[in-house]
């Protein structure tokens, strides 16, 4: 069986990237982002990349720095309002945008993993979201089709990690990082943590190891909130 743990990003990603490939991305807003692999796809210079991800990252953080270099040709996202170099981008007619309803994306990655090439939701019927796409009635309502998302190469951060792949995220970073790992040719895993094999409960184990080709420990865990937002006292 080939060795997993890898010492570095650069030694991960070898032989995986390039030019046109899509890459799918973990994390929510902020939370369980692969920083460490962004940073060395960056410094790569692979250009042309399709972006599947809930989120564009900020300026100057997370996939914000792939855009900052003008590596990202195309994003197939939700939620992008926190990154103004991704709208100026847009409205430039300099980067492609794929919009998702948050949910229909969650499901177009898990039915891209689990081998599904469609399905019907009625998440967009009636509204811009639906141009295009194919329409069905069930149960007297409407519905509109969504294909499965797949990809050359996941990127996903966990909170623990074993040698053998298997990952725990923590809280957040659970929402989007499970379906991006099952939903790509090859998944490439950074953990906080990493633990010898048989040391996490197998009853505590996210991500099992079989989808998980390759694994680093992650050289950056900076724990940002993308807006922070408090109280005034009275």
């Amino acid at each position: 069986m080939a060795r997993k743990f890898h010492d570095t990003a650069s030694e991960a990603l070898s032989g995986l990237l390039f030019d046109g490939m899509t890459i799918a991305a973990g994390g929510f807003g902020l939370c369980g982002i692969p920083e460490t692999l962004i940073d060395e796809i960056r410094r790569s210079g692979v250009k042309d990349l399709t972006v599947i991800s809930n989120n564009a990252g900020v300026d100057d953080f997370g996939l914000g720095l792939l855009l900052q270099s003008r590596q990202v040709r195309k994003m197939i996202s939700s939620y992008v309002g926190e990154n103004k170099e991704f709208e100026r981008q847009y409205l430039t007619g300099a980067l492609e945008l794929e919009f998702n309803p948050q949910g229909t994306l969650a499901e177009r990655l898990r039915a891209g993993g689990a081998g599904i090439a469609g399905f019907y939701t009625r998440t967009g019927v009636g509204t811009i979201v639906a141009q295009g796409k194919e329409e069905k009635i069930f149960g007297g309502e409407r519905y509109i089709l969504e294909t499965g998302l797949t990809a050359d190469l996941a990127i996903v951060k966990a909170w623990r990690g074993d040698e053998k792949g298997n990952l725990v995220y923590r809280k957040t970073a659970r929402n989007f990082n499970p379906m991006v790992a099952t939903s790509s040719r090859v998944t490439v895993a950074e953990v906080e943590e990493l633990l010898p094999a048989g040391a996490i409960d197998p009853d505590h184990v996210h991500t099992p190891g079989i989808f998980v080709q390759r694994l680093i420990i992650a050289e950056r865990n900076e724990k940002r909130i993308e807006k922070r937002i408090v109280r005034k006292e009275v």
